[in-house]
Parts: C-alpha cells; structure tokens; sequence
C-alpha cells in the first residue's frame, strides 16, 4: 500500500517505538496522528513530523475517537492505524512471601495493552471502511499491532504483560478475517528487547542492557525503535502480508528469568 498522501495513528506515538514509527511514516509522506498521553512529547513530534497530536487514553472508548475523527480530520483518507501504547512491570503470580498478585495492577496492564489495541483496531478499521479502495484488490487500509516475545515465552514476572500481549497475538488471525470483508489487512510485530528509553542513560544503563543482550544470538546487540519502524513500514506496504506474527529479536529465545 502506498503510504504517500495516507493519514496514519500511530498509539503511544510520542516516544520510543511509537516515536520511530511515526517519523518512519512520516518519511513516507504520510500524515500521522500521535495519540498519546504526554502531550508535551507528542506535540513537540507531531510539530517535526508535520502531523497532529491527539491526546488519548487507549483504554478510554471516547478519547480514541477522538483520535481517529483527528485522523480523518487531516482532509487524508486514514488508511493506516499503528498501536505501540503499553504498560508492564514484574509481579509474580503469588510473590515469595505467599501474596497473590493484586487484581487492580493485572486488570490495568489488561486495559491499556489489550484493551486499548483492541480499541485502536476496531476504530480506525471502521473508519477505514468507510474510504474508498485503493486498488484492484480492494484494499482501503492496513494495522500492525505491538506485542512481544513474553506474549509468547513470559518470563518470571510477566503474568499481566505476557497475558495481555499474547492476547494481541490470538486477535491477530480473527481480526484479519473479520476485516477482509472491507478490505483492510492486520498483522502484528512482536518485538524482542529494544533499546528504547525505558532502560535510562548512563554507565549503569549500558552496563545493564549489555547483560540483557547476551542471550541474542545475533547481532549480540539489543534492536532498535529505527529497526522496528522499518518492519512496520514494511508491513503495511507489502500488500500480501496478512495475519501474521513477526518476530524481531536477533533469534532470542525468551529464559525463564
């Protein structure tokens, strides 16, 4: 699909992986809409990438509507929805001291990472619907969605991400049917351990990522916002590419802890 002349959601567009998808995009001559909640960040992006912020809560029903209408808004056919909004931190099941993991942290992993890309999904797709095909197969639009190894291989820990990005990855096929009646594809990205902002700055945050990129077979290295943005693109510019799952890792394979 040609990505010139298209509006673009990009969730959890302001920084890290969401960040290098939309300066990607916007490299293509798309027009992109940064959905996400720091306004300052965002705004400052969508300035530079010539796009529109939006601020959203991806879990909030309204406010990603509010998203796509901005989408629409741009006077460009929207055409391609983007979702890299999450959340996640490390709760064992039932930690060592006998506790349970708490409902309320579980249900708020489920909200934003699932939740929200569901949201995403079935909103733009609606409104992709809506536009006129680009081509001889009917496509009117294309989605990638964000999940991770650990929606695969969880680690210790990761009940409430690895539950809500395996979650990404069963949507995957069912949506791709669903939404074939109007044209549009879906895939998924998932997404190994990426050098992303997350980790910090400094000695002590390069020292650390070197231990983390050990087990990557190769490059031994962690990947890069740029090297998932060019998967992305990828993704929605090849146009026989539908309901799948793409790794990109360097070949790990997820240890326990």
């Amino acid at each position: 699909m040609e990505l010139n002349g298209v509006s673009a959601l990009v969730s959890g567009g302001a920084s890290g992986l969401g960040a290098a998808t939309v300066r990607e995009l916007a490299s293509a001559g798309a027009t992109v809409v940064v959905a996400d909640l720091d306004a300052e960040r965002g705004t400052a992006l969508a300035e530079e990438a010539g796009g529109v912020f939006a601020a959203t809560d991806v879990s909030d029903e309204d406010q990603v509507q509010a998203a796509v209408r901005a989408a629409v808004d741009t006077g460009k056919p929207l055409r391609v929805a983007v979702s890299c909004a999450g959340i996640g931190w490390a709760t064992r099941t039932v930690n060592r001291d006998g506790a349970p993991h708490d409902l309320a942290s579980y249900k708020k992993v489920i909200d934003v990472n699932l939740i929200g890309t569901f949201n995403v999904l079935r909103l733009a797709a609606a409104a992709m619907g809506e536009t006129e095909p680009v081509n001889a197969d009917g496509e009117r639009g294309a989605i990638v969605n964000t999940a991770s190894l650990a929606g695969i291989e969880g680690q210790i820990g990761q009940i409430a991400y690895s539950s809500s990005k395996g979650g990404i990855i069963g949507m995957t096929v069912p949506a791709a049917r669903d939404l074939a009646a109007i044209g549009v594809r879906v895939n998924t990205v998932a997404p190994g351990i990426l050098d992303t902002p997350i980790y910090g700055q400094g000695p002590e945050a390069e020292a650390f990522k070197e231990r983390l990129s050990a087990p990557v077979p190769f490059p031994k290295r962690l990947g890069t916002p740029a090297e998932f943005a060019k998967l992305v693109r990828a993704l929605l510019e090849n146009g026989y590419i539908n309901a799948e799952v793409v790794r990109i890792d360097g070949g790990l394979r997820m240890q326990p802890k």
